[in-house]
């Protein structure tokens, strides 16, 4: 899938900023040029992309956006757009730790299938320049803080829905706020109304913790760095190989003589019903903390092995040495770097 698939159609903004008391929307379409249509292109790829981004199912005779969405005519869209905001500024108002962020709702297709955006862009802070004339007609140039800054295309959005118009089904991305003294999902919870599954990349770091705590419960701590390391190896291989990762096969792999561990190790994923899951990534970025081994000594030494060099033995060797210390040899070095 390229960003220039996605074909936008129609875009409004409204602005929901928790200070002014009531939000500002608006009753015109945007004109979406060159520059911006492709500034909403590369959001709405990040957040299609995204290993964190969750595939929900709206809850229908509870969900508000929903019933909004069942009489949706691309007509009715500024119309719509705006019960949407003013429905969100309603949840935003009442819990202040919400950030204020300006919601650009965009209609947009994808092999004449259409979708609905909902960008919410929590606002950012920074400096920029003023011009403004004193007493005299001179001109004066400031510099000033701006707190009310989109985030560029550069950045991940931290909550956006993507709902497609023929079904309704809905992926969606959110991190967590204060609401009622703790920590919650409101975006989806109370926001969209929807049930939440796991992202890819929430359920990898559950298997991944997973491994860690079992190798720390069972295996002494002077042991427990080539373990660590032939589960990370073992991950990266998986994800190289066969572009995913199945959790039972991963066990049997990194477990595969240690059948107590194994057992402790299905127990915690048991928990997350993730026994029999085939985590798949979209984003190299996610599986990318795998290549390569990152090591610590106790004397302050740290070294940085790519995978493919800690997978050969012509490279690099770990030696146990008779006192129990452990010696690292590096093989065949042609040249050595510093960097500054």
């Amino acid at each position: 899938m390229d960003k220039y698939d996605f074909n936008i159609k129609k875009v409004i903004v409204h602005i929901l900023e928790s200070q002014t008391g009531i939000p500002v929307l608006s009753d015109e379409e945007l004109d979406y040029g060159s520059e911006f249509g492709e500034f909403l292109r590369e959001h709405i790829y990040k957040v299609y992309t995204s290993d964190d981004i969750k595939t929900c199912s709206f809850y229908e005779t509870e969900s508000e956006v929903f019933k909004m969405l069942s009489g949706y005519t691309e007509d009715r869209f500024a119309e719509i757009s705006r019960n949407i905001a003013t429905y969100l500024y309603g949840i935003m108002n009442s819990n202040i730790e919400i950030p204020s962020a300006d919601l650009i709702v965009v209609q947009y297709s994808i092999n004449k299938t259409n979708y609905l955006a909902l960008l919410k862009m929590n606002y950012k802070s920074s400096y920029t320049h003023m011009t403004s004339c004193d007493e005299y007609g001179g001109n004066v140039n400031e510099v000033i803080m701006h707190k009310a800054l989109l985030p560029n295309e550069g950045q991940k959005l931290s909550e956006a829905a993507l709902i497609c118009l023929d079904d309704l089904t809905i992926r969606v991305i959110e991190k967590k706020y204060d609401v009622n003294g703790a920590k919650e999902n409101y975006f989806s919870k109370r926001f969209l109304q929807c049930s939440s599954s796991l992202s890819p990349k929430a359920k990898l770091n559950i298997v991944t913790k997973a491994v860690e705590k079992v190798q720390e419960k069972f295996i002494e701590d002077n042991e427990q760095f080539e373990a660590k390391m032939k589960a990370k190896s073992v991950i990266h291989s998986e994800f190289e190989e066969q572009g995913a990762l199945n959790v039972s096969e991963i066990a049997e792999k990194i477990f595969e003589e240690e059948p107590e561990m194994k057992a402790e190790f299905e127990e915690q994923i048991d928990k997350y019903r993730l026994s029999t899951d085939e985590i798949s990534l979209q984003n190299s970025s996610s599986a990318k903390k795998f290549s390569q081994q990152h090591l610590k000594t106790d004397t302050g030494i740290e070294i940085k092995i790519p995978m493919e060099q800690y997978e050969n033995p012509d490279s690099i060797e770990f030696i146990t040495n008779q006192d129990g210390t452990v010696s690292v040899l590096i093989k065949n070095i042609n040249q050595l770097y510093s960097k500054m």
